[in-house]
């Protein structure tokens, strides 16, 4: 009965299902994660229950595809929870695609190739639908592009959905040094125009070299891939080269120095204080040195 008042628009309301009848989204862009957000999701279950339904859409064969509600459902199934509550719509493809991607760009902690797959299937969606045809009238002026609305949706710049977009034709292995902040997001989208032979053997050379192009190398690099001068060992050469950005750097953490100064010191005079204590103990090591030389 649930199932009948699911395919009926009229009666659209929240009802129950098994969890084994949700299928995740086809595509779906982003990953259910585990950490400290997910931990705090399953305790809320557990203390309040699920407080938002499930969106999902039925697929025609007795089964159910989650448009928004991933994690909540990856939380209760952790939690050993079998019945969600859920509200079952009729979509198009394209209406549940814009959906599922508006429900979870907002999310505050979102990869790179996450938004870089989700700007894509949103704007290819729209662009089925005639890029938002509300927006036609005369009233309201001219159709906007689709990026531009897809980017106003988002609250970025169109040029950086654009960006985005671009690195969905990276090759994995390097879309994930991009997730995992082992590449610069600039120089990914330069490289995203390689080739798919020139983007692995870069791979294959950045391994080898513990190395990254600079923005700079990037943009060579693409130059060259466009016009097939690219080489292997050009690339290990550009990859040895000495770069400002890859010179080993120092940091210390402010929580591990705050507590030998008072409390109302800011960043600066701590880092005025140490560099004059090592100016100190430098003054004196190298009068120690003199003196035992003599």
């Amino acid at each position: 009965m649930a199932e009948n008042q699911a395919q009926n628009p009229q009666t659209e309301k929240v009802i129950t299902l098994s969890a084994s009848l949700l299928e995740p989204f086809q595509g779906h862009p982003f990953r259910v994660a585990s950490g400290e957000e997910m931990e705090q999701l399953k305790e809320s279950i557990r203390e309040y229950g699920v407080l938002s339904p499930l969106l999902v859409r039925p697929r025609g064969d007795g089964r159910y595809e989650i448009v928004s509600g991933h994690r909540r459902k990856a939380a209760c199934e952790a939690l050993g929870i079998t019945e969600l509550p859920v509200l079952v719509r009729n979509m198009t493809d394209d209406e549940a695609v814009i959906l599922m991607v508006d429900s979870n760009i907002q999310r505050e902690h979102i990869l790179p190739s996450e938004k870089a797959f989700a700007y894509k299937m949103k704007m290819e969606a729209m662009k089925h639908q005639g890029a938002r045809s509300d927006l036609t009238s005369g009233q309201l002026g001219p159709k906007l592009r689709t990026d531009q609305q897809v980017a106003e949706d988002a609250g970025e710049s169109r040029k950086q959905v654009q960006r985005y977009i671009r690195l969905t034709h990276l090759i994995p292995s390097i879309l994930q040094m991009v997730d995992e902040y082992q590449i610069a997001f600039n120089p990914a989208v330069e490289i995203s125009y390689l080739t798919e032979e020139h983007q692995r053997m870069l791979k294959e050379e950045m391994d080898a070299c513990q190395a990254t192009p600079s923005l700079t190398q990037s943009r060579t690099l693409k130059q060259m891939s466009q016009a097939g001068t690219l080489t292997r060992e050009y690339l290990h050469h550009l990859l040895t080269e000495e770069k400002p950005n890859q010179r080993q750097k120092f940091f210390l953490n402010q929580e591990d120095v705050q507590r030998y100064f008072p409390k109302h010191y800011t960043p600066q005079q701590m880092q005025q204080v140490i560099l004059h204590l090592l100016h100190t103990w430098q003054h004196k090591r190298g009068y120690n040195k003199d003196t035992q030389e003599r």
